[in-house]
């Protein structure tokens, strides 16, 4: 990752459609979400949903 947020005052959670803890959030450079995880990471969700929304992300943000 290449950065973690913190919603200490619970706002973002707001704004965001936050319903259930823990939440994980995949945001792109443009800040949108790409990828919204409801509930503990797992092995697999890691595998399968956030690692390849990562490698796209890097793929187009490398220099040409």
């Amino acid at each position: 990752f290449t950065r973690i947020g913190s919603d200490l005052r619970g706002r973002v959670a707001i704004d965001w459609g936050v319903y259930g803890a823990p939440e994980t959030y995949v945001i792109d450079s443009q800040g949108r979400i790409r990828y919204r995880h409801v509930g503990p990471l797992t092995p697999e969700a890691i595998q399968e949903k956030i690692l390849p929304l990562m490698l796209v992300s890097w793929y187009l943000m490398r220099p040409a």
